[in-house]
């Protein structure tokens, strides 16, 4: 009875399931199914992870531009600018040399940059800092050149993207001088050249800014002044004023200027530089080739559409001739009185 019993709970309790083979490889089947999907996409799921962190952290680096053939002490006058405002395209790799015209009022610089100007590849772009709030101080005369530079400083001039030789004309009294320690450093680590630009005879200068002065009141063209002129008619009604000229301060004003010229030679000695004289180029225009050679651009017939407005004997041109005469005859200034333009 308790074996029958005991057989009963038994076979209560345990109870063998019978399930068709063909279930269970369906079901086993499914799971791996389940199982490889899972693991495919966790797999995906970390390739495209990768992918995305190796894509955001490549840089593209632009292939530096090839220096060009040029001697060991040149290359640092060699600069490849990258303007903010825009992209020099093609002309990316061409090299552009820096540099300023140096000089003094009426001393023939207008002209001589609208000479350069006329290059296809040089950019001047006129008397910078005769606002005063630019030179101000060395740092914002510094931010001034730096825009300049970098050719992200527009006026007529900009040749932009070609352009291979970019600059701009600075007056000696313009905070030349006064920061001239701060402007040489600046020349020499930036890789300026300067070209100086002078009058040797500093009696017709002193007639050009006279003149030029009482213009500016008076308006001679129509109501409008203008310093510098593209007729020979506007030319000579400008010239038919003749100043006077006051001639006890005229040799101390003379070797004012004079002095001021050989300071600044002497200031920008350690500069690359060339000193240029505006009778030297009137005379003899292969001048023009030597500043071309000089900022590395190639020679071409440099033009100016502007008409000298003194010409002929001072004589002709000063109201009291003969007190200047006077004044200078026995000085160091007397050959003034016979040195044309």
């Amino acid at each position: 009875m308790a074996d029958d019993l005991c057989f009963f709970i038994k076979e209560s309790l345990i109870v063998t399931p019978k399930k068709s083979p063909l279930v269970l490889r369906m079901i086993f089947l499914i799971f791996a199914m389940v199982c490889g999907i899972y693991i495919f996409s966790i797999c995906l799921k970390q390739v495209s992870t990768n992918t995305e962190d190796g894509f955001s952290s490549v840089q593209v680096v632009e292939r530096p531009c090839e220096p060009p053939n040029v001697e060991a002490w040149e290359k640092p006058y060699v600069h490849y600018p990258k303007p903010k405002t825009f992209r020099r395209a093609e002309c990316g790799c061409r090299p552009v040399r820096l540099f300023a015209i140096l000089s003094t009022q009426r001393s023939g610089s207008g002209w001589f940059e609208t000479l350069l100007n006329n290059h296809t590849n040089i950019s001047s772009n006129g008397e910078i800092f005769s606002i005063k709030v630019r030179r101000s101080n060395i740092s914002s005369i510094v931010e001034t050149l730096d825009n300049i530079y970098n050719l992200d400083w527009f006026t007529s001039a900009s040749k932009n993207e070609c352009t291979a030789a970019v600059g701009l004309k600075w007056m000696l009294n313009q905070g030349l001088m006064q920061h001239h320690e701060e402007i040489v450093e600046y020349f020499n680590t930036k890789g300026v050249s300067a070209i100086f630009l002078f009058r040797r005879n500093l009696l017709r200068r002193m007639v050009s800014i006279l003149a030029n002065s009482y213009d500016q009141n008076a308006k001679l063209l129509n109501g409008t002044h203008k310093s510098h002129v593209h007729s020979p008619v506007e030319a000579e009604i400008l010239a038919r004023y003749k100043p006077t000229i006051n001639a006890t301060l005229l040799i101390p004003n003379l070797k004012q200027v004079d002095d001021m010229a050989t300071k600044a030679l002497e200031y920008f000695k350690s500069t690359r530089h060339i000193v240029l004289y505006y009778e030297d180029i009137i005379k003899n225009r292969t001048k023009l080739n030597d500043v071309q050679d000089f900022l590395r651009v190639p020679r071409i017939d440099l033009k100016s559409r502007q008409v000298k407005i003194h010409k002929g004997p001072l004589s002709d041109q000063v109201e009291n001739w003969v007190d200047i005469q006077k004044a200078l005859q026995g000085t160091p200034y007397e050959s003034f009185l016979h040195q044309d333009y």
